[in-house]
């Protein structure tokens, strides 16, 4: 049986997930922490020893008899694949059960052309991070994506994503389990920003926490008492079309002035171009005659002291604070981390953003909140990915062991 199969009632997921939480522990514990019978739980340990999911590390204390054998999850046991989709970028990783990298691959991306080239590069990416980690697909347990716009949990489709045209409705989710023969798990990409850096970068020990990815699009992602906070339809979050400025630029959406048109990445680049072309000196004029100006020649040029980059910058940190004010004064999280590519740029565009916060924010909601840069850097809505399709796959009603 591959690790596909699933197990045969929730007891063993029970014990399983309760050695997987402690870092080592015994027989004994287990039975009194489930109220399994101690020949139940000997039963079940010996099944998932023998499938290789746990293993004995040691002996523990005695309590004045025999010292008890511990035991401890074996984190090789399964692998999870995690795939983050941009509008520009793909990014994958492959992890072992405690979210070890064995393995990463970026590349660019287009998604405007839509899923009928989308989904193949998707595909394709996925595949070659599994080779280059070497990784038996009869260990593959589940695949977590990320996508740039709001979902149907339920159907595994993305919901009229202004930045995904061609992909609204399509069948992401099940295409993607055909292909990798496993369950596949779909959240929003700030979301899952949201949930790596909780499980494993600068929200960890938090209950409470937001996201704010910056990127082509602009994203929050919300955690309330340990969860996501998804909404009514998924669409919770979506901040980068928060109107900042009523007479300013198209936006994807529909409509003018949103955040995500005056601060995204392209917003960014566009606002350089035009600045050009009005005249204003700067050493971005290389990559504009070139035809390729990118925000990240902008933060480049900015970091060298160019002044007109550096007030770009700057000025998205004052429009991005305004809406992580908000999110602030609504939410009261007890952090707020920014990520997402744009945010990469460091102080260019913290210094400004967290100035906004600063005079924008009640008192009450500002005094025990810090405003971060992401730990994990590019690599937090992969891993958010990840944790997406650990939590799901050890969720007791359906685990799958393989057995």
């Amino acid at each position: 049986m591959n690790g596909t199969e699933l197990i045969r009632g929730p007891n063993k997921a029970t014990v399983l997930n309760l050695v997987r939480q402690a870092q080592s522990i015994s027989r004994t514990q287990i039975a009194r922490q489930t109220g399994l019978s101690r020949s139940a739980v000997s039963t079940i340990v010996a099944e998932l020893l023998e499938a290789g999911w746990i293993v004995e590390c040691g002996s523990g204390k005695s309590s004045g008899g025999r010292r008890p054998i511990l035991l401890a999850h074996r984190p090789q046991a399964g692998y999870v694949l995690g795939l983050d989709v941009g509008a520009s970028h793909l990014s994958a990783l492959v992890t072992d059960l405690d979210a070890h990298v064995l393995a990463e691959v970026r590349r660019a991306f287009d998604v405007s052309r839509g899923p009928g080239v989308g989904l193949p590069a998707i595909a394709s990416i996925g595949e070659d991070v599994l080779a280059q980690g070497d990784v038996d697909r009869q260990q593959l347990l589940a695949v977590g994506i990320a996508v740039p716009g709001p979902l149907d949990y339920q159907r595994g489709t993305v919901i009229a994503p202004p930045i995904m045209p061609g992909w609204d409705g399509f069948p992401i989710r099940s295409h993607l389990e055909v292909r990798f023969g496993v369950p596949v798990y779909l959240d929003n990409d700030a979301n899952l920003g949201a949930l790596g850096e909780l499980r494993y970068g600068a929200g960890r020990g938090l209950q409470n926490l937001a996201f704010i990815k910056v990127a082509t699009g602009i994203g929050c992602g919300i955690v309330i008492d340990g969860r996501i906070y998804h909404g009514q339809t998924g669409a919770a979050g979506e901040i980068g079309h928060v109107v900042v400025d009523p007479d300013g630029p198209p936006c994807t959406c529909g409509g003018f002035g949103c955040l995500e048109a005056m601060a995204g990445g392209p917003a960014i680049a566009a606002r350089a171009g035009l600045a050009i072309q009005a005249g204003q000196s700067t050493i971005l004029r290389t990559g504009q005659a070139n035809g390729n100006l990118s925000a990240r020649d902008v933060a480049e040029a900015a970091r060298r002291g160019d002044p007109l980059s550096r007030q770009l910058f700057a000025d998205a940190g004052r429009l991005i604070g305004l809406a992580a004010a908000d999110v602030i004064n609504l939410l009261n999280p007890g952090r707020l981390i920014i990520g997402g590519g744009v945010s990469q740029a460091g102080d260019l565009i913290l210094e400004t953003l967290r100035e906004t916060v600063d005079r924008r924010t009640v008192r009450a909601a500002i005094e025990n909140v810090d405003v971060v840069q992401s730990e994990l850097g590019v690599r937090s809505t992969a891993l958010g990915a990840v944790a997406l399709a650990l939590q799901e796959t050890f969720k007791s009603s359906a685990v799958d062991f393989g057995f």
